[in-house]
């Protein structure tokens, strides 16, 4: 129920090849040939360069979507995002901004080299296919892009300045090499950071991943972990969620490290704890499997391989998995005892499965009174449990309990600590174990360095050289870059070698410092250290991209940056945004530039799915671009992805939709031609102004309010085009009710709704620009405003529809009695033909809008 637009009347139905349309007395196939129209928008937009030309008089605006992996053509939830952050683009030039909105491709990856070698082709030449033809898609959309700024990551010019990071990183010492057991994909073939293991699988191919001990590349981003928290504070404008996903990932935690001594051992366990306050209820002590001291202890007592095997059985569950409440608890008792430093109680150690190593100290205090996945170890294993805390009102019988009590209460049977709440007990007992030298106050974070190490071949080389006399060494600045062999030297068939390591050639070279042979690194960064910085290499146009040796031009990047709108997945949010807040700070804390953070506002897109699932070509629920711009042309396209719901929100794609929308293009076009028509008679009507004529002014600021705020909004681009199609309706009606509009007042407001029309449908936008008398391209035209006195009037206009049919239109009161609108409403003549002799079912009364009469038929 409610007016036209609401029911997707106009964006339901088949799609006309032409329309009809009387005017004059004639009948006259009217319709839009979008074919034509876009080839000569296309046209004269590149020989205008209107987005290369730029006015640093203007306040700046940097609008950015995340760039793409060029792996084959583009489907429509692909568009959405590109489709969004044009529309921005196009609205803030025309809004004053001097606008940067580039595009590039991020170019590196496992994808690019698999199916190179599955289809007897060299990464290079498969990316750079698919790059010609994502490129290509780009510019049959007609995107506001500068593709002057392309960028390529795979190129020398741009890797040289990952490498470049790189050195920068290892000369601050945050880049180091380190044995470390490591998430290794088995069909990929190389190595994983944490954040690209989901489920204990890998993100890519979604084979379950193993854990390898081998030499890697980190970066040392726990080093910024705290800033990288603080920060989160600045960024007001991203969405919750994703604020939520980081800081949980960060993971700060504020504890105690306490050392428990091995008997009949110099070892001792350091175990981390965020609840000293349970310290006097230590049943046991968990290591996880991992643990340095697992296997020595299971040695000591003689049962290393009943321990080996359950090691290599714990290690096939990914971290998630055996932190998760839900997976069932398994360990073994060492046969050995540690110490309780405070108690000098003796208690027995375990390995357990739900313990690891790279969250605090890799080894737990088992507490199965006050920690539901200790309890449900010790109830296993037949631990005992001793209760130390009981709540301010109750007390705890330990042999009935049925789970774990983690809240605050009162502290019991803690000597000098008993009796007090267990809140303060934490500060009191971390204190004490400070005093007694047991113990010391520490903040930790689940945040693990950045494995940036790749086993393969098509990636931006790690700059180092490995000499035999003067060890790791640093590939000089001047040397950058370290290139890529041909990948015609490479053999990618060799098991159990890194891709580079085959081609002798490229390994073998001299030392830098000693002049010796030497062997250069053979494995690959991680891709997304190639995308952690690429919004700063944008700033400069190709030709003045950076000066000799140096990633970015400084004045560039202080006036462009920080960017002010980036759009982009929410699965994004631990990976790529972390990687790059990361190098924002590094370089922040080195004075290479002025701001702490790279995206001012960020927005999280929601999918487009079809058939109830998100598009993926392996599902094969794709639905093309070019097969929709062909048959609809890209207005209909764009104007049916951006209605078709909140834009941070899922939304279905379907066929029905697209020819409505294409429905509504048409009758756009309609609708101005009748107005070109129309401003031809003679007996036209230009100086009186009456009521209808004063309400389509109205509406029309209306409108102009109802989109300015709806793009302002966070993007509700879906209530900007309806308002839009509501506006279409009302001058329809105009002219349909009026035998002599007035045109001087018609041809405002359809100037106006052309221009607001323009972010949306810019090709049929400049077509009717033009046709209605512009030389000039509409998008160098600024947005209108609107008058919001015209706007809050005291008199409004009332939408009377009988059966969901607009029926009429009323000049009346604002805020009138309900009552007193029916009666003006019942008795008017226009209104009776319709309900005469009909029984009225229910009036339905939307406040200062509509009166919807349901009768029976």
């Amino acid at each position: 129920m409610g007016e036209r637009l609401y029911g997707m009347e106009e964006v339901a139905g088949s799609n006309p090849v032409c329309s009809t349309n009387f005017l004059g007395g004639f009948l006259v196939d009217i319709y839009f040939d979008f074919k034509k129209v876009e080839e000569k928008w296309k046209k004269i937009w590149n020989e205008l360069d209107i987005y290369g030309n730029y006015d640093y008089n203007k306040p700046k605006y940097y609008i950015l979507e995340m760039f793409p992996y060029p792996s084959g053509p583009l489907h429509m939830g692909h568009m959405r995002t590109y489709t969004l952050g044009d529309v921005v683009a196009r609205y803030k030039r025309m809004k004053g901004f001097n606008v940067l909105h580039p595009m590039g491709w991020d170019a590196f990856g496992l994808p690019a080299e698999n199916a190179a070698i599955q289809h007897n082709l060299s990464p290079k030449d498969w990316t750079y296919e698919n790059i010609y033809i994502m490129k290509n898609q780009f510019l049959n959309q007609g995107y506001s892009y500068d593709w002057d700024r392309e960028i390529v990551t795979c190129e020398p010019d741009y890797y040289k300045f990952t490498q470049w990071f790189f050195l920068k990183l290892y000369d601050s010492g945050f880049a180091y090499k380190d044995k470390a057991l490591v998430n290794y994909c088995p069909k990929c073939k190389t190595v994983l950071a944490n954040e690209q293991v989901i489920g204990g699988r890998c993100w890519r191919c979604d084979s379950i991943v193993e854990k390898r001990e081998l030499s890697q590349w980190f970066f040392k981003i726990t080093d910024f972990a705290q800033d990288l928290l603080d920060d989160l504070e600045l960024l007001t404008d991203w969405p919750e969620k994703v604020k939520i996903m980081q800081k949980n990932w960060i993971g700060r935690s504020e504890g105690v490290d306490i050392i428990f001594p091995i008997l009949d051992s110099n070892d001792k366990i350091e175990v981390f704890t965020t609840r000293p306050d349970t310290i006097f209820g230590v049943t046991y002590i968990a290591l996880a499997p991992e643990h340095p001291l697992t296997l020595e202890i299971a040695k000591r007592s003689g049962i290393y391989e009943e321990v080996k095997n359950f090691i290599d059985e714990s290690l096939k569950l990914s971290e998630i998995e055996r932190v998760s409440v839900e997976i069932p608890k398994k360990g073994l008792f060492l046969k050995s005892h540690a110490l309780n430093p405070i108690t000098n109680e003796k208690l027995p150690i375990y390995v357990a499965n739900y313990v690891v190593y790279q969250y605090g100290k890799g080894a737990v205090m088992g507490v199965p009174a006050h920690d539901q996945r200790d309890f449900e170890f010790a109830k296993k294993m037949n631990i005992p449990l001793k209760v130390v805390i009981k709540p301010f009102d109750s007390d705890i019988n330990p042999g009935n309990m049925e789970k774990a009590f983690e809240e605050e209460g009162i502290e019991i049977n803690s000597n000098q600590f008993s009796n007090i709440p267990s809140k303060d007990a934490k500060i009191k007992i971390s204190e004490f174990l400070e005093e007694k030298g047991l113990g010391k106050r520490i903040v930790r974070y689940r945040l693990r360095d950045w494995l940036i190490s790749r086993q393969r071949y098509w990636g931006a080389p790690i700059p180092i050289i490995n000499c035999e006399k003067c060890g790791i060494v640093p590939v000089p600045y001047k040397d950058l870059p370290v290139k890529l062999p041909d990948a015609k030297e490479v053999n990618f068939k060799i098991e159990g070698k890194n891709p580079l390591e085959t081609v002798d050639s490229w390994v073998s070279t001299k030392c830098p410092k000693c002049g010796g042979p030497a062997k250069r690194e053979t494995e690959t960064m991680d891709t997304f250290v190639c995308s952690s910085w690429y919004y700063l290499r944008y700033t400069a146009p190709k030709s003045l991209r950076n000066p000799p040796g140096f990633p970015f031009n400084k004045n560039d990047v202080d006036y462009w940056m920080p960017v002010d709108q980036y759009i982009g997945g929410v699965e994004h949010a631990i990976l790529h945004l972390l990687y790059s807040r990361f190098f924002t700070k590094f370089l922040y804390k080195n004075g290479y530039i002025k701001f702490k953070e790279p995206f001012k506002n960020l927005f999280a897109q929601g999918m487009i799915l079809y058939n109830g699932s998100a598009m993926s070509k392996s599902k094969g629920n794709v639905v093309s671009p070019d097969e929709i711009i062909d048959k609809y042309g890209v207005d209909a396209e764009r104007l049916f992805i951006l209605f078709i719901g909140p834009p941070d929100s899922d939304a279905e794609w379907t066929d029905r939709g697209i020819e409505g929308m294409s429905r509504y293009v048409n009758r756009v076009y309609r609708l101005v031609n009748k107005y070109i028509e129309i401003s031809k008679i003679k007996n036209s009507n230009y100086e009186d102004i009456n009521e209808e004529d004063i309400n389509l002014k109205i509406k029309l600021h209306e409108t102009i309010k109802r989109v300015t705020e709806s793009i302002e909004n966070n993007f509700r681009f879906n209530t900007a085009i309806a308002s839009l199609m509501e506006l279409t309706n009302y001058i329809q009606d105009y002219l349909n009710e009026n035998e002599k509009p007035n045109i001087k007042v018609l041809s405002e407001i359809l100037e106006n709704f052309i221009i607001i029309l323009s972010p949306f449908a810019p090709f049929l936008s400049e077509e009717l620009w033009e046709m209605i008398g512009n030389k000039a391209s509409v998008q160098f035209n600024s947005w209108p405003n609107y008058d919001e006195n015209l706007i809050k009037r005291d008199k409004i206009e009332l939408i009377v529809e009988v059966n969901g049919k607009v029926r009429g239109r009323f000049t009346i009161e604002r805020d009138l009695d309900s009552n007193k609108i029916e009666e003006i409403v019942l008795n008017d003549d226009k209104i009776k033909k319709y309900i005469e002799n009909k029984e009225i079912e229910k009036i339905v009364h939307i406040k200062n809008k509509l009166l919807n009469i349901v009768v029976k038929k």
